[in-house]
């Protein structure tokens, strides 16, 4: 601001006053060419205005040059949703990647840990709610935790979905694991966030029964409705106990009733009707492998031996879309599978079942199913066997492999259609090993054999191995 002393001429500033042409609001404007000097008031003169000294500091550009950080939080800032679904897809293929069998101690341990701190976020924002001063010891990262909150959130159910998608199969099992990636990707949603603690406690609720109906099992070495119920007791226990200790800080009962109640205990009943009618699969079985052949043999203590006859020629397009199982008389498809559960885990039963897609009738079942027991061996590769039909009729079939209680565990659909050829048949052969979750070709199996070993000569199936016992020859009459 430039201040001047009044002029001591009366004439003068009467002059300057009626200077012709100049308005009135204008009157404190010094006019070029008189050394009269007024108060400036409201009105800033720019720089470079005739008769004005300026301090050489204001000529210098105060704008602060933006540092590296600030560059970046600018970009973030202008891409926004792109971050977001880069690091949502991030996450969910190093899941993907990284996640290891259902008993594995550290993939435990760490989901525990995550529901602790989970919990304890929750209680701390009923705690010190918004607008109060945030606990001492968090000042500094309690902006954060909104974001830590919806970060184990998508952590554990990342996790929890692709454990269920490796045991499950079949459209109606699907639809849970559908909707746990729908949950997924809302929980990435800002929309979804302003929610509030009604969805925070949903998701608590729906993830401890989860962690414990994926422990449990591998605890007790059991399945079954049991286990399960076990698991929903213990997700409702932690309801209880958050409206427990939330009460502490806030006694309104209508707000704990419509904000942890009724969505925490809703996710209970919900998962229980779910288990009921089977949408839920059955952890922590899984299959690692299964496929249709027109053979199966155990060569030798932990080798068989598949067969099967491929008619599509890949240079000649019309044989591609062939029946998956061509068949002559007296052919049998067999289904062969390797199934999964934990090491320890107690022997229990599954049933194959055969159906048949009737012109007329619909899918009905080609006999009662066999059942069968199945013992694990704790390895990745999994317990194998293989049931068989007989009387198939050409047309489309579905083989289904389920607990003896009636969970899916497995599904596949095949073709069946008459080899009208009459010269001999090539079989192409596959050799399923303790190790190899996938069966090798026999060239490569071949090659994976000690030199000087005799490679076995197929025999049909009989007896077993150490970790194998038996393997079922008849699956339905």
């Amino acid at each position: 601001m430039v201040t001047a002393t009044q002029p001591n001429s009366p004439e003068k500033q009467d002059e300057s006053a009626d200077v012709p042409g100049v308005p009135a609001a204008q009157a404190n404007v010094p006019v070029a060419g008189t050394n009269a000097a007024v108060a400036l008031t409201d009105t800033v003169l720019p720089a470079n205005a005739p008769g004005v000294a300026v301090d050489p500091d204001d000529l210098v550009s105060t704008v602060k040059t933006p540092t590296l950080m600030e560059k970046v939080q600018e970009f973030r800032t202008r891409h926004e949703k792109w971050e977001m679904a880069a690091f949502f897809f991030g996450g969910f293929l190093y899941d993907i990647v990284s996640l290891s069998r259902i008993d594995d101690t550290l993939t435990l341990v760490q989901s525990f840990a995550y529901l602790v701190i989970l919990s304890t976020l929750l209680l701390l924002e009923q705690r010190f709610p918004e607008g109060s001063e945030p606990p001492k010891f968090l000042v500094k990262v309690w902006r954060w935790r909104e974001d830590a909150v919806h970060f184990f959130f998508g952590s554990l159910l990342s996790v929890f979905m692709l454990l269920l998608f490796k045991s499950t199969s079949g459209f109606t099992p699907y639809l849970f694991v559908v909707g746990l990636f729908a949950l997924l990707v809302a929980n990435e949603l800002p929309q979804f966030r302003k929610v509030g603690p009604i969805i925070r406690v949903v998701l608590l609720s729906l993830c401890v029964t989860l962690y414990f109906a994926c422990l449990l099992p591998v605890v007790f070495g059991r399945m079954g409705l049991w286990v399960f119920l076990l698991a929903l007791a213990l997700g409702s226990a932690s309801v209880f106990g958050l409206m427990r200790l939330i009460e502490r800080w806030r006694p309104d009962v209508e707000f704990l009733i419509r904000n942890v109640a009724i969505p925490g205990f809703g996710v209970q009943a919900a998962l229980l009707v779910c288990y009921l009618v089977g949408v839920i699969p059955p952890l922590p079985v899984a299959v690692q492998f299964a496929d249709i052949y027109h053979d199966v043999k155990r060569v030798s203590p932990g080798v068989y031996h598949l067969s099967t006859v491929d008619l599509s020629v890949w240079y000649k397009p019309w044989t591609w879309f062939g029946p998956d199982f061509v068949m002559k008389p007296g052919d049998k498809p067999y289904y062969f599978y390797r199934v999964f559960a934990p090491k320890g885990f107690a022997p229990y039963k599954v049933r194959v079942r055969w159906y048949y897609d009737h012109p007329e009738k619909g899918w009905t079942t080609n006999g009662n199913g066999f059942l069968m027991t199945v013992n694990s061996n704790g390895t990745d590769g999994g317990y194998r066997s293989f049931a068989y039909t007989s009387n198939v009729k050409p047309g489309d079939w579905r083989v289904v492999l389920e607990t003896e209680d009636g969970h899916e565990i497995h599904r596949i659909n095949f073709s069946a259609g008459l080899d009208e050829r009459t010269e001999p048949r090539q079989f192409d052969v596959e050799v399923s090993t303790l190790k190899e979750v996938a069966p090798l070709s026999l060239e490569d199996w071949q090659k994976t054999l000690k030199p000087g070993t005799k490679p076995a000569v197929a025999a049909p199936a009989a007896g077993g191995t150490g970790t194998e016992p038996a393997a079922p020859e008849a699956a339905a009459p």
